[in-house]
């Protein structure tokens, strides 16, 4: 049985008066360790440290990517929803797709603190592959800060790799200082 299969989440399209919820949903994070970005001439070296205190992210209002909630914006992207029995949102996932090179973009994917650990980001990015898969995709990417080391060990369970890495994408905004790491996955 696949963790989208669980009776305790119900999976689906995102419909537009799922915007608010998806809006207002707790993306903030609480980390031990960051990894530590170092450029070289060949490439850069990641290093995982312990921070103490622990640090605690919290994503300022807009700065999501605006597409969350809308459903099926095009026929290349999309939000999937996960709820709870209640029908409470637990997390979603955008995603959109590009034709030139085959690659599916993980645009935003967020997981309630109180719904973390229980396969829903899995069941969500298995809904992404499918997606993925549906439209010819070889690969699915994902781009993510180097101070959330959960997210990152959550991705690379799920088989995502390192690949690339900007130390700039963040300059000029709330999360300056930090260095966006990117990572993928073939699309099987």
């Amino acid at each position: 049985m696949t963790a989208a299969d669980d009776t305790r989440y119900r999976y689906r399209t995102a419909l537009p008066e799922d915007a608010p919820a998806i809006e207002a949903l707790d993306g903030s994070f609480t980390t031990g360790t960051v990894f530590r970005v170092t450029a070289t001439q060949e490439g850069f070296v990641l290093r995982e440290v312990p921070v103490e205190p622990p640090l605690t992210k919290v994503f300022p209002e807009g700065e999501s990517d605006g597409d969350e909630g809308n459903g099926d914006d095009g026929v290349n992207s999309r939000t999937f929803v996960a709820q709870d029995s209640s029908g409470t949102l637990a997390g979603f996932v955008t995603v959109s797709y590009s034709a030139w090179n085959r690659r599916l973009t993980i645009e935003d994917i967020e997981v309630a603190p109180e719904h973390r650990g229980k396969g829903v980001g899995r069941a969500l990015m298995g809904l992404a592959t499918e997606f993925a898969r549906e439209r010819g995709a070889v690969h699915v990417w994902l781009e993510v800060t180097n101070i959330n080391a959960p997210a990152i060990h959550a991705y690379q369970r799920m088989g995502f790799t390192f690949c690339g890495l900007d130390t700039t994408l963040y300059d000029g905004t709330p999360s300056q200082g930090e260095q966006a790491l990117y990572m993928s996955m073939p699309c099987p």
